[in-house]
């Protein structure tokens, strides 16, 4: 049937002889209809054929609902700068066609881009524009809307009351209208402020009242969301049988949506209703189908999510080395959303304040307008009133300027300690100087240097620990080790680049070159390699599994630089790096393998086995040494005491 319905918009699209608005305005509901959700590249691909015919009809009005399209259609992939681009064009269209209604429409779609952003004070401007707009047109369904806008962004700041003041206001015009729709989502909204409110029962009669209305009206996205909303209620109440029950219902009618991001977010709650029950055999096909799903349509939150969800199942399962693969992942996601939470919370701040701000300005306004009717009405008393009045203001304003220093100062302390805690973050990820560079340019060149000494571990006994280990203990043993490793490289000054699974990877004489950098490559390296080794006797004193280890180094040239935009990583590369690996992976347990490069500059500096040509992969044969540090020996010349090195 909807094939169908698409095949005859698409028809009457291609004819020719059919009147332009009739043409275009079937390309609108066939682009709308058939690919906004679905397959928004395909929107956007249509929505500029429809653009493009529109232009040519001068037909501005519709070029208009061309851009609105193609800037929902990048909100649905997440490109919100690029919605907002499309949205800008079109409120510009609308404008100078003169029609308001397009304008208010599109200044909804603006508030909703800016609150995605956490940009609260714009989202609040652009909704309440949109109202006013409505108010003047009349449209008491478009003020209804703009109730529930409001509504939704005041209820995302947890301001409640506010956030239920709208909600109400916009549901009694929808029942005055028998709007169905907007009264479904008006219930919807009133059921998550329930339900953060942790008052359950009320949350399901919303809820309920929504999906029935939902379902009247054959809306299968409401339906779906109520009912995942549903679910989670009953999960909380632990009443786990109605809570498989709902989100399977919600499931069902995203599958045959084709609505990937809904299909996610269900199977990860499904997955986590059996995690929580302690099912995690259940719990991980639906995790994993939901990850590969939240990969597809690239939600970090999503991918987020559906990793905690897999780390959870796979340590239930005791399977530490999929519960370390997932956790790791896990942490990668964590800090790519750790700075929009953290810009979240800046900007939460500055709403409040802003709120505060113009809740003292309203009071000096009313005020005014009292001392103004007071002088009308009481000439003869004029002196006294002001006087009073004035006295009030002061009263007023030194209380309110009072709570306003208080809050901005409290607001600028909270502010500076993100900024702290900011750029510690941005230190724990980039080198001091690259961190420098970026905060100061907004970016960080690449750049190549000649001598870096790159050093890779590798736990050789990994596989066997991890089976006798839980996931969390061989998770908090490998991030010992990795913490002692970090404390060794900032004390010989060289820069930990990254860890990868049970491997630890760091390089000296970068970003920064120093002639020290290569010796004290090593020494990080030997001292790692004694740590190791005395960790591994102290556990096995205690009957526990323990961690041997390979280590390897290579000196050469490299290329540095910054990599990701989301989530910041200094990286390397180069042939180095790849020889560097070599090494560690044809070294031995316990020891410190270093190339022929790395040997001849600080062959004077320590001892070392010389191990003949290697068989490296994808090396051929290549020289090989064990070094050691040198030992100090102490003997007698002319009666004294003299230290020698041998």
């Amino acid at each position: 049937m909807a094939d169908q319905y698409l095949d005859s918009l698409w028809g009457r699209w291609e004819n020719e002889a059919l009147e332009p608005n009739k043409r275009m305005m079937a390309m609108v509901d066939f682009a709308w209809d058939g690919y906004l959700y679905s397959n928004p590249d395909s929107a956007i691909y249509y929505a500029q054929l429809l653009y493009d015919y529109a232009e040519e009809q001068n037909a501005s009005v519709f070029m208009a609902d061309a851009l609105n399209l193609q800037g929902l259609a990048k909100e649905v992939l997440g490109d919100l700068n690029g919605a907002l681009e499309y949205y800008d064009r079109c409120k510009h269209l609308y404008g100078q066609a003169g029609e308001k209604g397009g304008t208010a429409a599109v200044l909804v779609n603006i508030g909703s881009i800016y609150e995605s952003q956490a940009d609260y004070p714009r989202a609040l401007k652009s909704y309440m524009k949109s109202l006013h707009i409505y108010e003047e047109l009349d449209n008491q369904k478009g003020v209804a809307n703009s109730y529930n806008n409001i509504g939704v962004l005041y209820q995302g700041q947890k301001e409640y009351d506010k956030a239920l003041e709208n909600f109400q206001k916009g549901l009694e015009l929808f029942e005055t209208l028998g709007e169905k729709r907007g009264i479904a989502n008006a219930y919807q909204n009133i059921g998550i402020i329930h339900f953060d409110r942790k008052e359950y029962e009320q949350a399901i009669e919303f809820y309920d009242k929504s999906l029935a209305l939902y379902n009247e009206l054959d809306d299968k996205w409401g339906a779906a969301a109520a009912l995942n909303n549903k679910g989670s209620v009953y999960e909380a109440q632990r009443s786990y049988p109605d809570a498989l029950s709902s989100f399977d219902e919600s499931l069902k009618l995203y599958q045959a949506l084709s609505d990937k991001s809904g299909v996610s977010r269900t199977l990860q709650n499904i997955g986590n209703l059996h995690n929580s029950r302690g099912e995690s055999k259940a719990a991980i096909p639906l995790c994993q189908q939901a990850y590969q799903l939240a990969k597809d349509v690239g939600g970090v939150r999503e991918q987020r999510d559906a990793c905690k969800c897999l780390y959870q199942a796979y340590k239930q399962g005791n399977d530490a080395a999929k519960a370390l693969e997932f956790h790791e992942q896990l942490m990668v996601f964590e800090d790519s959303l750790e700075e929009v939470e953290t810009f979240k919370a800046l900007r939460q701040m500055e709403f409040r304040i802003r709120l505060v701000t113009d809740s003292l300005k309203r009071e000096e306004e009313v005020l005014r307008v009292q001392m103004e009717h007071d002088e009308v009405l009481h000439r003869k008393e004029r002196t006294k009133n002001i006087s009073m009045a004035v006295g009030i203001i002061l009263l007023i304003l030194t209380s309110g300027l009072l709570l306003y220093s208080r809050s901005i100062n409290k607001a600028k302390d909270q502010i500076e300690s993100e900024k702290n805690r900011s750029e510690d973050l941005l230190l724990n990820i980039l080198p001091a100087e690259i961190a420098e560079e970026l905060k100061e340019k907004g970016s960080a060149d690449a750049r190549s240097f000649e001598n870096v000494s790159i050093l890779f571990t590798d736990f050789k006994s990994f596989t066997k620990a991890s089976e006798t280990l839980s996931a969390v203990e061989l998770v908090d043993e490998i991030n010992t080790c990795f913490e002692a490793f970090d404390r060794i490289v900032d004390k010989y000054g060289i820069e930990k680049i990254k860890t990868i699974g049970d491997s630890y990877m760091a390089a000296g004489g970068l970003p920064v070159p120093s002639g020290l950098s290569v010796q004290n490559t090593v020494k990080a390296g030997l001292e790692m390699q004694a740590y190791i080794i005395n960790r591994k006797a102290e556990l096995e004193a205690k009957g526990k599994p323990a961690f041997s280890m390979r280590i390897g180094i290579h000196t050469g040239p490299v290329v540095a630089g910054i990599v990701g935009k989301k989530k910041f990583q200094y990286d390397i590369w180069g042939d180095t790096v790849n020889t560097a690996n070599r090494m560690e992976s044809a070294g031995e347990v316990g020891k410190v393998n270093v190339s022929e490069a790395t040997y001849q500059i600080v062959k004077d500096r320590f001892e070392f086995d010389y191990r003949g040509e290697i068989e490296a992969k994808g090396k051929g044969k290549v020289k090989m040494y064990f070094a050691r540090e040198k030992k100090v020996v102490v003997s007698m010349v002319d009666g004294k005491p003299t230290i020698e090195n041998t």
